[in-house]
């Protein structure tokens, strides 16, 4: 019988690759520092729990729901940006 653990088992999930309007928490931010700056100034705090509201037509950018306001985000930026379903 073969053991994995339950850190590896789980797949890890970028905001990009929401589908639904789902609740997530924001596990973690990559990419440069200036990107991660900007993007906590925007309110993208690990911890906190956000959502995706609606995308443009041809899908890019979405609008995501957090800290009681809406955000529109390129998905080249919502990929630098870790989730866990809640």
């Amino acid at each position: 019988m073969i053991m994995l653990d339950t850190e590896q088992s789980i797949k890890e999930q970028t905001l990009a690759d929401l589908t639904d309007s789902k609740v997530v928490r924001i596990t973690g931010l990559h990419g440069d520092t200036s990107s991660k700056r900007r993007l906590m100034a925007l309110g993208i705090i690990t911890g906190k729990k956000i959502a995706l509201e609606t995308s443009a037509p041809m899908g890019d950018p979405r609008i995501y729901s957090i800290l009681d306001y809406r955000l529109s985000l390129r998905n080249d930026d919502a990929k630098n940006i870790t989730v866990a379903e809640e």
